[in-house]
């Protein structure tokens, strides 16, 4: 798979659209004095290449399950990448990281009673062939919580 290049007029759109997705192409072809078919074209391809996407981010009151947990995976360190896969395919796991430290994988998820998140950490992750202990931290209390956590750049 080769590695998608950008450019500093691709960073600048990146820049602007992350402050504001609902800014118009003119006006973003006015302020990085270009056209606007080059926007919208730059803004087609960035999307083709699944560097940027456009979506509501709805706030965590809307949410159906609204307690939150991290489970934390010790599995095996020769097939880490595999068995966070097959823990990203999990219906219940909004998302997963492989992690240095105690727990090389990392899970997230929302849930609405401690029995489903005991289905998920002890019954779905820890079935996983070479998952060898998963550990539940259930968040108590949130003081802060930034939707736009996923928001990546390298600035």
């Amino acid at each position: 798979m080769s590695q998608v290049q950008i450019d500093e007029l691709d960073r600048q759109l990146i820049d602007i659209l992350s402050k504001d997705a609902r800014i118009s192409n003119r006006k973003i072809a006015a302020d990085l004095g270009v056209t606007e078919g080059t926007v919208r074209g730059r803004i087609r391809r960035l999307q083709n290449d699944r560097l940027i996407a456009f979506t509501a981010i709805t706030s965590f009151e809307l949410a159906d399950n609204t307690k939150m947990a991290f489970i934390g995976v010790q599995a095996d360190f020769g097939r880490v990448n595999e068995i966070a896969d097959t823990i990203a395919k999990l219906p219940a796991i909004d998302a997963v990281m492989i992690t240095m430290g105690r727990f090389n994988i990392q899970a997230f998820c929302l849930f609405s009673e401690l029995d489903r998140l005991h289905e998920i950490a002890s019954e779905e992750i820890l079935s996983i062939d070479g998952v060898h202990h998963v550990e539940s931290s259930i968040a108590v209390k949130t003081l802060k919580y930034n939707a736009r956590i996923v928001k990546i750049t390298d600035s």
